[in-house]
């Protein structure tokens, strides 16, 4: 690693610790050369995650879309940091699935996946648009199912 300082490439490990969010791990670093303390992050680089649209467009995956999508649906109900780790785990979800390419559909599933275990007014306001509703009786549906009364609407 070279000194932002001096650019000496000679430097050593004074402490080494996991980010709070447990992605990376944060190096505090002195140059053997000028003394100069600086700090780096580690991360483990991941082949880019594709997501095929509905339309049949394809993108790369962006955890900054769940996480507005999420705090949207969450306003008000939700903290922000816990919002950002549920976002993070609903990205780990989806490479677990061992593919580079996966469906919008995926991606809403496991957002409500998410959201159903922090808030279920957040779940049923995203449900709503995820799921496109067009009137009372969509809510009702995804209200009982909610309560376990009747099998999940699938979109």
């Amino acid at each position: 690693m070279r000194c932002p300082a001096c650019g000496a490439d000679q430097d050593r490990v004074v402490d080494s610790r996991p980010t709070p969010t447990g992605d990376a791990i944060r190096r505090r670093r002195e140059c053997r050369a000028c003394g100069e303390r600086f700090t780096t992050f580690e991360r483990v680089e991941h082949p880019e995650l594709l997501v095929r649209k509905r339309s049949g467009a394809v993108s790369a995956f962006a955890r900054d879309k769940v996480l507005d999508g999420m705090a949207r649906a969450a306003q008000g109900r939700v903290p922000v940091g816990v919002l950002e780790d549920a976002a993070a785990a609903v990205e780990r979800e989806l490479r677990t699935l061992g593919v580079r390419e996966v469906t919008s559909e995926q991606v809403g599933l496991q957002v409500l996946g998410a959201l159903r275990e922090l808030d279920e007014v957040a779940y049923v306001r995203f449900a709503s648009v995820y799921k496109d509703f067009q009137g009372p009786e969509d809510f009702e549906l995804e209200l009982s199912t909610l309560r376990k009364e009747a099998p999940p609407k699938t979109g």
